[in-house]
This record gives structure tokens, C-alpha cells and sequence, in this order.
């Protein structure tokens, strides 16, 4: 057993070339294998987002606090608020954030495939966000 103390772990920004705006990510889980799972705590600034990115086992996203967005390739943007629990599934091409006005916190978890839980793509860009730019399925 394992217990990882309130303020153990630091904050870190999100990293810039995968985000667009501010992001914090606070670790939660990131077990030695054979475990696989993997958790953090992301919080995004007003207008803050992820550039598209698909994961390979999928992602669960629970909204704890703000209002935020997501948004499936080839689908139109969703609103959502805490309590709200977004599964986005293997290989989805998809992306996440705060509302405009408003910040957004919500706990990621996504499984490791031979050791990636993640594949980064393009900025979204502005119009993509607004709702106003339809995106392209991809695949």
C-alpha cells in the first residue's frame, strides 16, 4: 500500500505544445505496472482547452468544479458541469476544456497501452471551440 499525502505530489502546467490557454494537471494515480490506470486533477483557465488528441484504451472525464466543453470529432461541442461523467472511447479523436467566461476542473483517467495513454494532434483552433468551425471526423 501506497499513500500519497495531500501536497505530496506538485502541480505542474499543462504542457503548452498540447493546450491551448492555461492548464494545471495534478497528479492523482500513476501506479507501477502491471497497474495500468492512470488519474489527474486538470484545471483549466477560462477559454482553456487540449488540442485534439485520442487515447488508446479511451478516457473517463468527471467534472468537479466550472463549466466546461468537449467535443467529439465530427460532433457538435457539448456543454458540461460537475458531476457530469464523459467516457470518450478507444482511438476517439476528441477535445476538452473550460467554457469562455468560466474555469473548469475535472479528474482524467485513462489506461496505459504499452506504456502511451495519449496521442496528441492539432491545436483547436477558435472556431472549432465557438462551435462556430463544423470539425472533421477523422477516420
Amino acid at each position: 500500500m501506497e499513500i500519497k499525502r495531500c501536497g505530496s505530489q506538485p502541480s505542474r502546467p499543462a504542457q503548452p505544445e498540447n493546450f491551448v490557454g492555461t492548464a494545471r494537471v495534478d497528479p492523482i494515480v500513476n501506479p507501477p505496472a502491471p497497474a495500468r490506470v492512470v488519474a489527474a486533477s486538470v484545471t483549466f483557465e477560462p477559454g482553456a482547452r487540449t488540442a485534439w488528441h485520442a487515447h488508446p484504451l479511451g478516457q473517463t472525464l468527471f467534472v468537479t468544479a466550472g463549466c466546461g466543453r468537449v467535443q467529439l470529432a465530427g460532433s457538435a461541442v457539448e456543454e458540461i458541469r460537475p458531476g457530469d461523467v464523459v467516457w470518450i472511447g478507444p482511438h476517439e479523436r476528441h477535445w476538452h476544456g473550460a467554457a469562455p467566461n468560466t474555469a473548469m476542473t475535472h479528474i482524467a483517467i485513462q489506461e496505459q497501452l504499452d506504456g502511451k495513454t495519449v496521442t496528441w494532434m492539432e491545436n483547436v483552433s477558435d472556431g472549432e471551440y465557438s462551435g462556430e468551425a463544423s470539425a472533421e471526423s477523422e477516420q
